[in-house]
């Protein structure tokens, strides 16, 4: 083999091995992740790759982010110093064990996603304690369960654990049932005090319960006050969500008047008195069957006792 075939054969080697590392380096996901995905391939025990299932991922739309779009340029990353003995990590990153600051985390979420229902995201009560996006929610894989109202529940009782034990108890909301999720009621995104979908918890309950709004000829004042006086949302042992057993929920109001507090028991002969009557049968609203408000017209001075 001459010389000049020699040269040739191995221009024709160098060309091809240029080619082929050029294939292996073209982006497999993300525009430009091909320095990414040269190391984080499938192999991975993170699927890095599976955001190419989620929105994230759609590379028609002009504003599908880049690996460095949230993780930041990381050139120590990309191009380890020789003398360190481990690789730098990235300039932002969000596992558990991340030592990026909160704020920094959640700065590469909100360049893209302030705004709408997570525009007072800044002054919610998650933000105050250092909770950020990736606490909760899973950004490469194609399923995320805090968008998914049956699994959703299981990220936030990862920190609310009280409410875990509320709704499984056998007067609740239909959330274990997949009917609601927390989100129903709450915006995790919010700045109100409770983190409502509404300004306020009776407003966020009467997008369901709209009978119960009014307005009223006589409005009993917790109901629009707040439904939470006699009502725990997440569920208790006592039917129709009560924080207690009537008469002794009303009795914590109505202790003073009309019927005083006393031991349930039969009166110890005929009477009418309402002193002796006001435990009998335990049940206020064997009478009192609209306390929610009345559209009663009569003229009475008791028209107002919310009775049907």
């Amino acid at each position: 083999m001459n010389a000049l075939v020699k040269v040739l054969l191995l221009a024709s080697l160098l060309a091809a091995g240029n080619v082929f590392g050029q294939a292996a380096r073209q982006d497999k996901v993300l525009k430009g992740d091909a320095q990414c995905t040269r190391c984080h391939d499938e192999t991975e025990e993170y699927p890095v790759l599976a955001i190419g299932k989620t929105k994230h991922g759609t590379i028609a739309d002009g504003r599908t982010p880049t690996c460095t779009s949230c993780h930041g340029e990381s050139n120590l990353h990309v191009n380890r110093p020789p003398d360190a003995k481990e690789r730098p990590k990235p300039d932002v990153t969000f596992s558990k064990a991340s030592k990026t600051p909160m704020e920094q985390r959640t700065a590469a979420c909100l360049s893209c996603h302030q705004g709408g229902n997570r525009i007072q995201w800044q002054m919610s009560a998650h933000a105050s304690r250092d909770v950020s996006c990736t606490s909760c929610h899973q950004v490469h894989t194609g399923h995320d369960k805090v968008r998914d109202k049956v699994t959703q529940t299981e990220t936030c009782f990862n920190c609310h654990k009280e409410q875990r034990v509320q709704v499984n108890r056998p007067s609740h909301h239909p959330i274990i049932e997949g009917k609601m999720s927390c989100s129903s009621c709450h915006n995790v995104h919010g700045g109100n005090p409770k983190q409502l979908v509404r300004d306020s918890v009776t407003e966020t309950c009467f997008t369901c319960h709209m009978e119960k709004r009014g307005p009223f000829v006589h409005s009993h004042p917790p109901v629009q006050e707040d439904c939470a006086i006699c009502h725990q949302p997440h569920g208790t042992t006592i039917a129709n969500l009560l924080k207690a057993r009537p008469p002794f929920l009303c009795q914590e109001c109505h202790s003073h008047t009309s019927h005083p507090s006393q031991a349930a028991g039969l009166p110890t002969g005929r009477t009418t008195s309402n002193t002796l009557l006001g435990a009998v049968g335990r049940g206020c609203l064997s009478c009192h069957t609209n306390i929610h408000g009345s559209n009663s017209t009569q003229n009475s001075a008791t028209s107002g006792r919310f009775r049907r």
